[in-house]
């Protein structure tokens, strides 16, 4: 997706050979038209897919995922890595290991919001070794539900992600795709 490169490379930090920031547009302060964007390309790439919800995680998943959400007319659905008072019975939970904030949560939906009867999208922000995820995955086995694949923005293709989900049999649709960080400068496939 051309304009989202362009965003990258305008606005995108490196930050080392495996880090790109993108809090101007992305995960601290949200580009609407750009998500807008986002969400109608997942939306076109996943329409025939019989979509009846999207998971993701919180917080950087949410934006992309919404706006999907609103161009498939679904609702969507993300796993909350904080206990609250509302959210503490019968709930699906995996635990998911962030490389950037090098921290292990568990990831929780709630098994009223999720049923063998839905054919799922995962949206998340990046892609890089699959932990988040594969995390997903596990919520959405635990409810019976089907997965149609997973919209990813940024993947950082460097990483082993893309390749460990595709030969467990998933699709992955990535609007992104980072070959390389190396000497502060993103490279991208395509």
């Amino acid at each position: 997706m051309e304009q989202l490169k362009d965003k990258i490379r305008s606005h995108g930090i490196v930050l080392s050979d495996r880090v790109l920031k993108v809090d101007a547009f992305l995960n601290h302060q949200i580009d609407p038209v750009l998500m807008q964007a986002i969400g109608r390309e997942f939306a076109r790439r996943f329409r025939d897919d019989g979509i009846t919800k999207i998971v993701t995680i919180e917080a950087s998943g949410i934006a992309p995922a919404v706006m999907a959400g609103l161009e498939l007319g679904v609702p969507v659905i993300f796993a909350r890595k904080h206990q609250s008072l509302t959210l503490h019975d019968n709930l699906l939970t995996a635990t998911v290991y962030s490389f950037t904030k090098q921290v292990e949560s568990t990831i929780a939906v709630s098994t009223q919001h999720l049923s063998a009867n839905d054919r799922v999208l995962i949206i998340d922000d990046f892609l890089a070794n699959g932990k988040a995820a594969k995390g997903l995955i596990s919520i959405i086995n635990q409810a019976g539900a089907s997965i149609a694949g997973l919209g990813i923005v940024i993947e950082k293709s460097f990483q082993t992600g893309r390749k460990e989900l595709e030969e467990a049999g998933y699709r992955v649709e990535s609007l992104a795709r980072v070959a390389s960080l190396a000497d502060g400068a993103v490279q991208f496939i395509d």
